[in-house]
């Protein structure tokens, strides 16, 4: 089973009522997912990195970044474990804070003089990942570009994030 790091845009209407009542957004978070499908791709509300949101999160640290665009800000109030940990939030001034600091911010640049063994090395989940595929980085430099796309996005909405692993 992999841990998978998964994303929900909330409006600002959502976003506080996700403060206010935390049991409300796990329900509402389905009722979006079974609603996705119809969405346009630009419309999109989920986004997920896959397994690579340790990988993502190790890039940003080793930079002296913030890491709050993978593991999320403040922790959903009251809620319990989705997966693996409760939910976080992102605010949308965080969001925006995030997108001024990633966008100019290639991945060749982020990523320089690392390899897949050094992520290895640093025993980042998924291990086996960095160890057997010589073209990790390359699926890891796609996950970034979407998560920097989905953010932009995002922060053009003027929208948090409800943010959790399963």
């Amino acid at each position: 089973m992999s841990i998978i790091g998964s994303y929900l845009r909330l409006a600002p209407a959502e976003f506080a009522r996700a403060l206010e009542e935390p049991g409300w957004v796990r329900e509402f978070a389905r009722e979006q997912a079974a609603l996705e499908h119809r969405r346009d791709p630009s419309e999109l509300r989920f986004h997920d990195t896959g397994k690579s949101w340790a990988a993502l999160a190790h890039l940003l640290a080793r930079r002296g970044l913030p890491t709050e665009p993978v593991h999320g800000g403040t922790p959903l109030p009251g809620d319990e474990d989705w997966g693996y940990g409760p939910p976080t939030l992102l605010a949308p001034d965080r969001v925006a804070a995030a997108v001024r600091e990633l966008a100019d911010l290639p991945f060749d640049t982020l990523a320089a003089g690392l390899t897949p063994a050094d992520l290895a090395a640093a025993e980042v989940y998924p291990v086996r990942l960095w160890a057997d595929d010589p073209s990790a980085l390359d699926h890891l430099s796609a996950h970034y570009t979407d998560l920097l796309r989905y953010l932009t996005r995002t922060a053009r909405y003027r929208h948090g994030l409800l943010i959790w692993y399963s």
